[in-house]
C-alpha cells in the first residue's frame, strides 16, 4: 500500500468524532493492508512507532520542514519503514547527522501530507482517535472476530500490532497464542478518574482504596529463570533495578507475576519528585553508585499470576489476599477496604500528609483487565491549579488543523520582568475554545501567524490544573508542569494577575498537592 493511501485514512479519522466512522474506515484499511504492512499500518494508525522511538528529537524532525515535497506519491508503507528502521544503525560520531541526512532524504520522496504524517509520528503529535479501544474495535470487524477476545489478546500481548497481524492472518486461532507467560509483560490495567472518595463508594460500595504513588510502574515476573522487572511500556529494566530484583529472589513462590510501582523516597518515607524515580529507572550505567545515592522501593498492589496459577480472571479480593499471602507487608502498597466515607477520608488526608498525591479505589469483585481504562479501577487526585500567560501557540494537526491548539505556559517574574515558561498543554480544550482562542491570538500575534509556532502578545490569562511540577533542563525555570489541563480562561484577570515563579516554586518545594478549586469555580 501506499503511504498517502494511509495518510488518507488517518486524516479521515482524525476528521470524525463518530466512534463507529472511525472503526469503519479503519477496518477498511486493515483488509487492505498486506500481511507484510500490518504492524505497521496498526501502528502508525495508532501514532506509535513499531519498537519505539527512534531518537529523534522535535528540533530534528521540524528542521526538515523545508525539504521540497514529492509531486506525486510514490512511498509505499514498507519502504517507509525501512528506511526508518535503518536509522537505528547509525551510531558513533556524526551519528546524528548521519540520520537528519538520511531522514531528509525520506522526506524528499514523501509528498506534503505525507511528510505532515511522518513528522507528527515521529514527534508523537499524530493525533488521530484511533486510540487501542477504537483499534480494536476495528482488527475484530476487518477479521470477523469478537471485540472482547481481541481486546482480551492485546492485554496479554502487551502491543496491539502483533495481535492484529495474528487476527488478520488467522482469524480466531491467531489470537490463542496470546497467552499470559512468564517473562511476557503484558499491558497494564488503567484507571478512570473519579470527583473525591464520595463519588467512588457510590460506584463501587465497598472497595480497596489504596494509595496512590507517583512512581513508575513496574510489571515484576519471577520463574526459572530468575527475576525480570518491566517497565509499563514493557521494556526488561530489571539491570537497572538490583535491589528490587533482589528483594524478589528471596520470596519462597517459585513462580510469581506482579504489578507494581517503584519510587524513590525520601529516608522520612516521604516520596521525592517524580523524576527523581525516573533517574534511577532504567539507568543502565553506574547503577551501583546511583543505587547507594538513591535507592529505590517496591510496592506490590496485585497479583496475577502464582505458581502455576493465572488469576487475572479471579476477582480482585481474591489476588489481593493472595498477593498478602506471598509477599511481606512493606512490600505491599497500604490499602483499606472499607464501605464507610469518614474512614476512607481519613485515609486520604493520611496519604496526603505522607507527601503522597491521592487515592486508587477498587472494585473487589473486578477481574484485572489489562490495558482496559474502566470503571473498576478509580483514581482520586487533588491538583493544583495557578493562573498562567499564554506566551505562544502551535498550529493543530488532525482534527484541530486550522486551530491554533498547544499553549506555551508561562508564570509572571516579578524580579526580572517579563514571564518564565514552565510547559505546554493542549488538554481541556473544548472546540468552542479553540474557535475562540484561534481569533484571539490572531489579534495578539507577534509578527506572522504562518509559522509553526505564533508568539503572542502576553495578556491572556488562563486557569490550569496540574499534578505536579518536576525539574526540567528545558525550561528556564527549571521547572515543568506534569498533566497540565485547561481549566479556563481567566477574563477577569490581566497578565499583572498571573501567579509568579515564587509561588511556582514553592509548591514545588512544599510537594503537597492544594484542593484543586475549578469545580466550585465553574
Amino acid at each position: 500500500m501506499n503511504l498517502d493511501a494511509l495518510v488518507t485514512v488517518s486524516d479521515e479519522t482524525a476528521a470524525t468524532r463518530s466512534r463507529t466512522q472511525k472503526v469503519e474506515l479503519l477496518a477498511r484499511c486493515l483488509r487492505e493492508l498486506a500481511p507484510s504492512e500490518r504492524e505497521t499500518g496498526v501502528a502508525w494508525l495508532s501514532g506509535a512507532l513499531p519498537g519505539g522511538k527512534l531518537g529523534l528529537g522535535p528540533a530534528t524532525v521540524h528542521s526538515l520542514r523545508g525539504v521540497p515535497p514529492a509531486a506525486a506519491s510514490t512511498l509505499t508503507i514498507g519502504a517507509a519503514s525501512e528506511r526508518l528502521e535503518s536509522l537505528k544503525s547509525l551510531a558513533g560520531k556524526g551519528a546524528a547527522r548521519r540520520r537528519q541526512a538520511a531522514l531528509a532524504e525520506l522526506f524528499g520522496l514523501a509528498t506534503a501530507p505525507e511528510q505532515s504524517f511522518l513528522a507528527r509520528l515521529l514527534v508523537g503529535e499524530l493525533r488521530q482517535g484511533a486510540l487501542e479501544g477504537v483499534m480494536a474495535d476495528a482488527i475484530a470487524a476487518a477479521a470477523g472476530l469478537a471485540a472482547a477476545d481481541v481486546r482480551r489478546a492485546i492485554m496479554l500481548a502487551g502491543a496491539i500490532a502483533p495481535v492484529a497481524a495474528a487476527a488478520l492472518a488467522d482469524g480466531r486461532s491467531g489470537l490463542d497464542r496470546f497467552r499470559l507467560a512468564l517473562y511476557e509483560p503484558v499491558s497494564p490495567m488503567l484507571a478512570s478518574p473519579t470527583q473525591d472518595v464520595a463519588s467512588a463508594l457510590e460506584a463501587l460500595g465497598t472497595a480497596a482504596f489504596e494509595v496512590k504513588l507517583d512512581g513508575a510502574r513496574a510489571q515484576v515476573h519471577k520463574g526459572p529463570a530468575g527475576v525480570r522487572i518491566y517497565s509499563r511500556t514493557g521494556r526488561d529494566v530489571t539491570a537497572s533495578l538490583p535491589e528490587i530484583a533482589a528483594e524478589i529472589e528471596v520470596l519462597p513462590a517459585r513462580a510469581l507475576i506482579l504489578d507494581a510501582e517503584v519510587i524513590a523516597l525520601e529516608p522520612s518515607g516521604r516520596p521525592r519528585p517524580f523524576q527523581a524515580t525516573m533517574r534511577r529507572f532504567g539507568r543502565k550505567l553506574e547503577v551501583e553508585s546511583a543505587q547507594a545515592e538513591l535507592p529505590l522501593s517496591l510496592f506490590c498492589f496485585d497479583c496475577l499470576h502464582a505458581d502455576g496459577e493465572d488469576l487475572i480472571d479471579r476477582p480482585a479480593r481474591e489476588r489481593f489476599a493472595r498477593l498478602d499471602s506471598l509477599v511481606p507487608p512493606g512490600l505491599v502498597v497500604p490499602r483499606l477496604v472499607t464501605s464507610k466515607l469518614e474512614a476512607a477520608e481519613r485515609f486520604l488526608r493520611t496519604t496526603l500528609d505522607g507527601g503522597h498525591e491521592g487515592l486508587m479505589a477498587k472494585d473487589l469483585e473486578s477481574r484485572y483487565e489489562a490495558g482496559s481504562r474502566g470503571a473498576s479501577w478509580l483514581k482520586i487526585k487533588v491538583a493544583h491549579t495557578l493562573d498562567l500567560v499564554v506566551l505562544a501557540a502551535e498550529w493543530g494537526s488532525g482534527r484541530r488543523r486550522g486551530w491554533l491548539s498547544n499553549l506555551h505556559l508561562g508564570a509572571r517574574d516579578p524580579d526580572r520582568g517579563g514571564f518564565v515558561m514552565l510547559g505546554k498543554t493542549f488538554k481541556g480544550l473544548t472546540d468552542e475554545i479553540l474557535e475562540w482562542q484561534t481569533a484571539r491570538l490572531r489579534e495578539l500575534a507577534i509578527g506572522s501567524t504562518s509559522g509553526y509556532v505564533v508568539e503572542v502578545r502576553p495578556e491572556l490569562v488562563v486557569e490550569i490544573a496540574f499534578n505536579e511540577l518536576q525539574v526540567s533542563r528545558r525550561y528556564p525555570g527549571g521547572l515543568a508542569l506534569r498533566f497540565a489541563r485547561v481549566i479556563r480562561y481567566r477574563d477577569d484577570k490581566t497578565a499583572a494577575d498571573a501567579d509568579t515563579i515564587d509561588t511556582v516554586r514553592a509548591i514545588a518545594a512544599g510537594r503537597r498537592a492544594a484542593p484543586d478549586p475549578s469545580a466550585s469555580r465553574r
